[in-house]
Order: structure tokens, then sequence, then C-alpha cells
């Protein structure tokens, strides 16, 4: 089973994917973390991160293991990757390295915000989650707090509704609510309860699924 998980509720997103995918014994991929590396591969090369052959060559040289690097969570990178991941050049050289994610056995989580539309557009199961960006704003000053750095809530803020407004309008792959996916808004949702309504999700899909 392949279940996408995508939408602009990035904060505390790929927590509940992990979460999801070890409920169901799983393997978890949150897709941020590979625009990211490819974004931090250019910054930390000082090269321009709308140089379209630099971010492709650094896409099809993607190292797994840098995966589990801290410095990805940055709010920098995070803002970089956003820019990275609307060359369409880009998005196409890692389409492949997820979509052989998601085919391997037993079943995979994948978060993003292509995942239904894109990447796995016949996945079993899509969820699409949304939070108030104030929400959001807020969530993310806490985890950059929890990590000793320093956060501007406003400057998150802004930096949220930007990328939002970026990723819903890039030519390439635009961040869209799948015709057949579910809607959750965890706005008002701890991970506790937002992992419990993306189970109810999940079983309330295989169970139509079975009577079929």
């Amino acid at each position: 089973m392949i279940i996408a998980i995508d939408g602009p509720a990035a904060s505390g997103k790929g927590t509940l994917g992990k979460r999801l995918a070890a409920h169901y014994g799983y393997r978890h991929l949150d897709t941020g973390v590979i625009y990211r590396a490819v974004a931090k591969a250019l910054l930390d090369a000082g090269f321009e991160l709308t140089d379209e052959a630099r971010a492709v060559a650094a896409a099809q040289a993607l190292d797994p293991e840098t995966f589990g690097d801290p410095a990805l969570k940055s709010q920098a990178v995070g803002g970089a990757a956003s820019v990275v991941s609307a060359i369409p050049a880009v998005r196409q050289a890692l389409v492949d390295f997820q979509r052989q994610f998601a085919a391997g056995a037993p079943g995979a989580v994948l978060d993003g915000r292509d995942i239904g539309t894109v990447i796995c557009p016949d996945a079993d199961v899509k969820i699409f989650v949304v939070a108030a960006p104030e929400i959001r704003a807020r969530r993310r000053t806490l985890e950059a707090e929890a990590r000793g750095e320093p956060a501007d809530e406003a400057l998150i803020l802004a930096d949220i509704l930007s990328r939002d407004e970026r990723d819903r309008n890039r030519a390439a792959a635009p961040l869209k609510q799948a015709t057949d996916a579910v809607l959750l808004d965890n706005s008002h949702l701890d991970i506790e309860g937002g992992v419990r309504a993306a189970i109810a999700i999940v079983e309330a899909v295989r169970a139509g699924r079975s009577r079929v």
C-alpha cells in the first residue's frame, strides 16, 4: 500500500507521516528533505539557487545518508528548498527516486506537496493536510526554539505565506489537493490527534475498497 500525504501544513506533517508509517509497519519518506538536501548542497557550494544546471547536478548526486542532517531543518534551508523545488528539471530528476521508494515492500508513506498528484497519482490513500498559517507559524517557532535557534514568528509567518503562494503557482507540480484526497485540517489537533485522524482516514478508505 502507498499512502500519500500532501498539503501546505508542513510543520508536523513529517512527524505524522513517520508515525503513520510506524503504525502500519511501512517505510517513510519525507520528500521535503530531498529538496532541502539539494538546496543545502547549493548553499554550501555558494551557488545561486536558481542555477538550474547546478541544481540538477546536486539532485542527481543526492546521498540519502545526508537526510538526517539537523541543518536541513533550518528556516534558511527550508526557504531555499522552496526555490529549488520550483525548477522543473530538478523535480523531474527526483521523480524516479521517489517512485522507486514508494514501490518497495511492504508499503510506504510519502510526505510532500505533489505526492498524490504527480509522484504517486495511483496511491491507495491520499491525505491532504492543512492548518491555519498562524498556527503553523506558532508551531514552527516552538520547534525552532526547541532546537535552540532564534525564531521570529512574524518572519516565519511571512515565509509560510510566501512559500504557499509560490508553490501553488509554480509551473511544475503546483501544490493542490488531488480530487480523490481526503482533507485533514489539523489546526486544532496535536500530533496524537493528527495521527488518530490519519489512521481513521486510511481505515475508512481500506474498508470502502474491501466492499467493492
